[in-house]
């Protein structure tokens, strides 16, 4: 039976936590704030589970959360430039959140510090809804986004966002979970990327519009190797537009743990956590602070509205956008 339990109250509404469970033993926490990935833990050889996502034991830091550690980001995951964009001949201005000057991860508030619904719950499964007015922190149109977890197998979480709208508005959905595979940096981790290419930034992090090979740059992951640097980029993923196919292979610093990574989403943004602060609060025994974690995170282009070339993230009534990922993890020792 599904373990459901309070986490606090937000404006005085519950905060639930939903606790997954698979007969392998492994674990997941969901909260219906933000639908954060709170808590991961899969079993090891030697029957131990290891915690592999970072998290917080309390709402009020998740409220905070500078990092979104975990959360689900909508409506449009990273950067939109300038926090504005031209959409079917009329310019539409966001709410800046970065520096007053572009949009980050949705907004101030976002689709990650929201009251989502709980809609089915089982012990292996959680489905979220979420409404995200017309205007809301500058967005057009109305959007029923959808959050569903899923843990199977051995130790894979399936991660699925679908979003339908009564207006034309961008969507494009991630998760943000920072993953730590067994203690020690995130540098120190192995990373593999099936990319060929990727999207350079300027100074502020937004895509410059350019999509280059990673043949003899520091970006180039096609086969495994020590993170070793700071990244906050976007890799451009081999495969048709909506096929399932390997994003990211990663081990942790010990050998004993594997990390792949598969989605139908076109990029995947590696994160190092460089700019991710300190908390006392933090749980799963993982510490928070510079280079705690690496994020994968799956989605369409970054800042797509604002260059034409880009793979289009508009969606459109009468229609259903769906985002999947899967994380499948593997005990080696």
């Amino acid at each position: 039976m599904v373990r459901i339990e309070d986490f606090g109250r937000l404006d005085g509404e519950p905060v639930r936590e939903i606790t997954l469970r698979a007969p392998s033993g492994a674990t997941a926490s969901i909260l219906t704030f933000g639908a954060v990935l709170r808590d991961l833990r899969v079993p090891m050889r030697d029957g131990a589970p290891r915690p592999v996502v970072l998290g917080f034991d309390d709402l009020a830091s998740y409220r905070d959360n500078p990092g979104c550690i975990g959360a689900s980001i909508g409506r449009c995951a990273n950067r939109i430039g300038g926090a504005r964009f031209r959409l079917d001949g009329r310019d539409v201005a966001l709410l800046p959140n970065e520096g007053g000057r572009n949009t980050l991860h949705g907004g101030p508030i976002g689709f990650g510090r929201r009251l989502w619904r709980i809609e089915e719950a089982s012990e292996t499964m959680v489905d979220l809804a979420l409404t995200s007015p017309d205007g809301e922190e500058g967005w057009p149109g109305r959007v029923e986004a959808r959050c569903r977890y899923a843990l199977e197998g051995e130790a894979t979480l399936t991660v699925d966002y679908s979003a339908t709208c009564d207006a034309p508005t961008p969507v494009n959905l991630t998760n943000h979970a920072y993953f730590n595979l067994g203690g020690g940096s995130s540098l120190a981790h192995r990373l593999r990327l099936h990319a060929d290419l990727y999207t350079p930034v300027d100074e502020a992090l937004v895509p410059t519009g350019a999509i280059l090979p990673v043949a003899g740059t520091p970006f180039d992951f096609r086969t495994m190797r020590p993170i070793e640097r700071d990244y906050d980029i976007a890799f451009v993923l081999a495969g048709a537009p909506g096929e399932r196919v390997p994003a990211a292979e990663a081990l942790s610093p010990d050998g004993r743990l594997r990390l792949d990574v598969a989605t139908g989403e076109p990029v995947v943004q590696l994160y190092t956590a460089g700019f991710l602060g300190e908390s006392a609060r933090a749980s799963s025994g993982l510490p928070h602070g510079g280079h705690a974690g690496f994020c994968l995170e799956t989605h369409g282009f970054v800042d797509a509205p604002n260059h034409r070339h880009f793979p289009s993230v508009v969606l459109r009534p009468g229609e259903r956008r769906r985002q999947t990922t899967v994380f499948a993890f593997t005990a080696l020792g």
